[in-house]
């Protein structure tokens, strides 16, 4: 199980880090690298990325420790985790199943906790939470929460050590929390499990004292998911990535939850076209095809489990616990440029992936006591054997994606041409690969299809920037700035245009302004000490590239600035000790100015 797990994610070892939260996460990110005081106070009081995820933050620092920048390590961690998340699953599998099933065959137990595990760990929604170093937060987090659930109902099952399992459920569900906060429904769904299959309480007695009791009990699990549903909201706000009121109103907002809860239904039973990003569109309006037809399908098979609730209770807790999970990510509260996203289903899927093992042990007991006919029973079990192959082959593909930018963000557009977003990240990629003119072909389709993402006229700018034309470059930061006058990073941009276009008293006067707002802006104060150096206002210029460089060492620009300056200064060995600082960020920067020491050696 393990194995073939393990066999089916292996091609993502051989993958890189790819621009879509690798890089702000870790390619530019030396917080996090190594294992001292002053990284671990970082990763506990970081909200990097709207997250605070301090154990997660651990794991990454100890992965940085072992393989150093090697992405081959940290594909091996996410792999191992995710494995051993199947292992902890396959035995609750057995205890949910055995006690929803009375098997009279030990066999059949073991074959439908198998293709619950099995289920769950290949199918292709994985992929993201798995092969994106990012979502290590995803496979950590399952882990742990898979793991309070197993120590709570070996609690539930009575015996001595019945305490002692309850604290390690406890302990399992506190470090699940300090690893991604999307776990905090879990004492909800501990309740529904006290409802069925342990049987502790009947429907209609939650007001009686045993229901008071029941709720009284998970007192320390609603005290961690409090506390982290307060932290990752603080965290979101903090990097104002909670979309406004504005932007999705409350109405919007129940469209997209419902579409939510048939989205990561129907991914299940047929994981076809499957991307890094489901954009939101500019207006969610119910008439549309896709939102009217979830709302459909949601509300028809919401009424088929009630129907069949008291008969069959199994599905119906399956399908509240389905709806408790992946309310924390199904829009209500919504943050970031997603309609949905793969990696939300990782743990509002397990519901359904119990519910196929189950289905599976079923039509084997039926079968083997004549309850069903044995040709059907063999039908149905071979029919699901071949769909689990089947998840095995497509999870494989799926995997493929994440190899490296360029192959994710065209099969991206090839799952929806329509993605703004999706365009403007294979421009990126293009840009980065030395294709300007490609790389804006793709700027200006994402502009065509939604013309309201004004910054994208910043992505062209910066593209024009680099080919060599500032004045075109100059005209469309313009463009970002007539919506967005106070945007720093763009005035920074233009400073740099005005400066390659001569017009070096506009752009320092704009570099100033910049750092009267913002002392601390690391770009202006670079390519103001830059400018500094160029003027032969030497000193003043390697003083500010100096404070640049303590704040941020890895700051390429104002490195090969500063081995000017001290050029110029004749201080040539700190020029050389800069100059082999530099060759450890940017060697081609370092090469080109290797030429101007040659004669001081």
């Amino acid at each position: 199980m393990a194995g073939i797990t393990f066999g089916v994610f292996a091609p993502s070892l051989w993958h890189g880090f790819v621009n879509w939260d690798d890089t702000a996460n870790f390619v530019e990110n030396r917080h996090y690298r190594g294992l001292g005081w002053v990284n671990i106070r970082w990763m506990a009081t970081t909200f990097l990325m709207g997250q605070w995820i301090p154990l997660t933050w651990l794991t990454l620092g100890l992965d940085y420790v072992l393989w150093g920048m090697d992405p081959f390590g940290y594909h091996l961690t996410n792999i191992l985790l995710h494995c051993a998340t199947a292992v902890a699953l396959y035995f609750l599998s057995r205890r949910l199943i055995a006690l929803s099933i009375p098997f009279r065959e030990g066999d059949a137990l073991t074959i439908a906790a198998l293709a619950s595990t099995l289920f769950f760990a290949i199918h292709p929604l994985r992929a993201e939470s798995v092969a994106w170093v990012t979502e290590r937060r995803d496979v950590l987090s399952g882990l742990f929460f898979v793991l309070a659930l197993l120590g709570y109902l070996r609690a539930r099952s009575g015996g001595p050590r019945s305490g002692a399992w309850l604290l390690a459920s406890l302990g399992c569900y506190l470090l699940a929390a300090l690893a991604k906060s999307i776990v905090a429904t879990l004492p909800v769904v501990l309740l529904l499990l006290d409802l069925y299959p342990l049987r502790r309480i009947k429907p209609g007695d939650w007001r009686t004292r045993t229901g008071i009791r029941l709720v009284l009990e998970k007192a320390p699990y609603f005290a961690i998911a409090l506390s982290t549903g307060l932290m990752a909201i603080w965290a979101q706000r903090s990097n104002n990535f909670l979309t406004s009121l504005d932007r999705l109103s409350v109405a919007d907002r129940i469209i997209v939850a419902i579409y939510s809860v048939w989205f990561y239904f129907a991914k299940t039973v047929l994981p076809s076209s499957l991307s890094p990003l489901y954009e939101l569109p500019a207006r969610v309006e119910l008439s549309e095809p896709r939102f009217l037809g979830s709302a459909v399908g949601t509300l028809v098979l919401s009424t088929i489990v009630l129907a069949t609730g008291r008969r069959h209770p199994a599905v119906l807790v399956a399908w509240l616990a389905y709806l408790v999970i992946l309310a924390p990510v199904n829009g209500l509260l919504h943050n970031g440029h997603q309609l949905t996203h793969d990696r939300y289903s990782y743990l509002s899927c397990l519901p359904l992936a119990l519910m196929f093992g189950a289905g599976v042990g079923r039509v084997l007991q039926a079968g083997r006591g004549n309850l069903l006919r044995p040709a059907v029973a063999r039908a149905a079990l071979v029919t699901a054997a071949a769909w689990l192959v089947a998840l095995g082959i497509l999870t494989a593909q799926q995997v493929g994606i994440w190899r490296d930018d360029d192959t994710l963000w065209r099969h991206a557009l090839e799952s929806d041409p329509a993605c703004s977003i999706c365009h403007i990240n294979l421009g990126i990629t293009l840009a980065n690969q030395g294709l300007p003119g490609l790389a804006i072909g793709q700027f200006e389709r994402a502009l065509a299809l939604r013309p309201d993402r004004v910054r994208t006229h910043g992505n062209i700018g910066t593209t024009l920037l680099q080919a060599g034309r500032p004045a075109d470059a100059l005209a469309r930061f313009q463009k970002v700035l007539a919506r967005y006058p106070d945007d720093n990073n763009t005035r920074n941009n233009v400073a740099v245009c005005l400066l390659q276009l001569g017009r070096r008293d506009e752009a320092l006067a704009e570099l100033r302004a910049i750092l009267e707002r913002d002392p601390r802006h690391v770009l202006a104060r670079a390519n103001l000490g830059v400018a500094l150096v160029e003027d032969h206002r030497l000193e003043e210029g390697t003083a500010l590239l100096e404070e640049v460089l303590a704040d941020k060492q890895d700051q390429a620009q104002a490195r090969a600035g500063l081995v000017r300056g001290y050029l110029a200064l004749n201080r040539n060995d700190a020029a050389l000790s800069a100059l082999e600082a530099l060759r450890a960020t940017d060697p081609r920067a370092a090469n080109q100015l290797e030429g101007l020491l040659i004669p001081t050696w």
